[in-house]
């Protein structure tokens, strides 16, 4: 019979064994670099670093509850995913000779490709297979990105709101890496592009409010309020929305985030916008201080003076616990109580502010409930 010493020692080597494999896994590539030097120094000198890390200006619970998460996973999925095809208008670079005045260019969840006054930029491009460190974990897309990567136009520059899998995907930096000329990011986000082999030249890493050009137009970071974190390590990242400022136009981008009287202070000082990519899915009761709901949607649009609707952040990845359709659906009955212009487009299509589409309904009737939904309120506001 082993002595109480052997077993001791058993245990401890079987910890030490299990927390140097659970340390190796948390080194690999896919979770991304950990800032330093220069750029941590910039990260601490941040108004948003307290403590370590950064934090919201509105106290923010971002953490679930484990009955949550097994929830998750365990139940309700027969009307999170799509049963049928979904719909898209397959894209060409031919699609794109020349950047546009205004056009924006849904090509799911939050990578939008928005071409304004001769310039193009990408936003949170995610064209792999699964929104997760790999294929064999996380959440597979509904659809086939409508714009492969190979056919993608020269962009000025991509433009990242944060770090999480459904925002920044690994496999689609490194296959852009050497094709990008400018990385626009909030701080701490570029050792991961550094990582993942994008040249630090090419990196510029901006704390809210700060503003960068590109070819004459201007990229506010803007204040959301969300959190960040690819590993175990929470907020050693910042989060952000981004206004997109020309001559003559301005496109808003909320980046993923809880309502908070942001909206309006964006409002304020860079609208009113001809257009806004407003976050409408993704939401529960369960995590109100990171995600607003489609009526918080129209409020923040409204706050922000947002111009056109264009709803993003839906219908691509299964990850909350409303049907896939549900955020849209809502989004139309609130956005017409408001008088709030909307336009929807497929995965792939592209919209003109100036000149619109109606709203034509590409998605199925899939039952949603509207009378006995939880309210989404953010605390703190």
């Amino acid at each position: 019979m082993p002595t109480l010493s052997r077993l001791a020692t058993g245990t401890a080597a079987a910890a030490a064994a299990t927390a140097g494999a659970a340390a190796g896994v948390l080194a690999l590539p896919v979770f991304g670099g950990t800032p330093s030097g220069e750029r941590l120094a910039r990260m601490q000198a941040s108004p948003q670093w307290r403590d370590g890390r950064f934090r919201n200006t509105l106290p923010t619970l971002t953490q679930p509850g484990p009955g949550t998460i097994w929830d998750f996973w365990t139940s309700g999925k027969a009307v999170r995913v799509p049963t049928e095809p979904v719909p898209t208008v397959s894209r060409t670079r031919s699609d794109f000779d020349s950047p546009q005045d205004l056009r924006l260019t849904w090509l799911g969840h939050s990578t939008t490709l928005v071409e304004i006054e001769g310039r193009r930029f990408l936003t949170d491009p995610v064209f792999g297979p699964t929104a997760s460190p790999g294929r064999a974990f996380g959440v597979a897309r509904f659809f086939a990105p409508p714009l492969p990567l190979a056919e993608l136009p020269d962009v000025d520059a991509v433009v990242l709101s944060h770090d999480h899998y459904d925002h920044l995907d690994a496999v689609t930096v490194r296959q852009l890496a050497g094709r990008i000329p400018r990385w626009i990011a909030p701080l701490g986000v570029g050792a991961h592009l550094e990582r993942w082999g994008v040249p630090a030249g090419r990196i510029t890493e901006l704390d809210w409010w700060d503003e960068a050009d590109v070819g004459g137009v201007r990229l506010v970071c803007t204040p959301s309020r969300h959190f960040s974190g690819r590993a175990l390590a929470r907020d050693r990242t910042l989060w952000c929305g981004w206004a997109v400022v020309g001559e003559r136009h301005r496109v808003y981008s909320t980046g993923d985030g809880a309502f908070s009287p942001d909206f309006a202070e964006v409002g304020r000082r860079l609208g009113p916008f001809d257009a806004a990519l407003v976050e409408v899915g993704a939401y529960s009761p369960a995590w109100p201080d990171v995600h607003m709901g489609p009526e918080q949607a129209v409020q923040a649009h409204l706050a922000a003076h947002g111009g056109l609707l264009v709803p993003v952040h839906w219908a691509t990845f299964n990850l909350s616990f409303h049907g896939w359709t549900e955020p849209v659906e809502r989004l139309l009955v609130a956005a017409d109580a408001a008088g709030v212009r909307v336009a929807v487009p497929r995965p792939g299509e592209s919209v003109e502010p100036a000149d619109p589409p109606g709203v034509v309904r590409w998605w199925p009737d899939v039952a949603w409930k509207t009378a006995d939904e939880v309210p989404i309120v953010s605390s703190g506001v």
